[in-house]
């Protein structure tokens, strides 16, 4: 067996990789702009996306346990590193692309949901602060604050006069 699946395997999650980066890049103007509803369908698309790719991983596994199983190699979890480094030629390099691109994508996925996440977190405070605005606090709502009542407690009912 040849590794030509694990490569076609590889290629499929560097497409759902850079499809869920596109995605990510539209939540991020959407965070922008605060369209709440864009970001809930966004969200709804990224979560079918990161299923596919759950499957596609599972399936890229299989892939390469079964190819080590056929060259009589020890069971273990074997890496797409450890796959560049036992096979040779064109099998060599078209698996080293694979794997650089899919790095890369990933890398700039990763970089994109860090500033997503960075905007959650402005806006996240800005409406905190917001509330705290709006809400008054305790001692703002007496009007006379402590001194008023402290006034009125010394005074018994028999010191009014008739």
């Amino acid at each position: 067996m040849t590794v030509k699946p694990v490569i076609n395997h590889m290629n499929q999650l560097q497409q759902l990789h850079e499809s869920l980066l596109s995605l990510s890049r539209r939540k991020t103007e959407a965070l922008k702009t605060n369209d709440v509803a864009s970001i809930q369908q966004l969200l709804l698309q990224e979560k079918k996306h990161v299923q596919a790719i759950e499957k596609v991983e599972k399936q890229r596994e299989r892939s390469v346990a079964q190819w080590a199983s056929e060259k009589e190699l020890p069971s273990r979890e074997w890496t797409v590193s450890d796959l560049i480094e036992m096979v040779g030629g064109e099998e060599k390099e078209l698996l080293q692309e694979a794997h650089e691109g899919l790095f890369l994508v990933l890398a700039d996925l990763k970089q994109q949901e860090k500033l997503n996440k960075e905007l959650t977190q402005q806006s996240l405070q800005f409406i905190n602060m917001s509330l705290d605005l709006l809400q008054p606090s305790i001692q703002t709502v007496n009007y006379g604050g402590q001194e008023a009542s402290k006034s009125t407690a010394k005074r018994s009912i028999f010191d009014s006069k008739a």
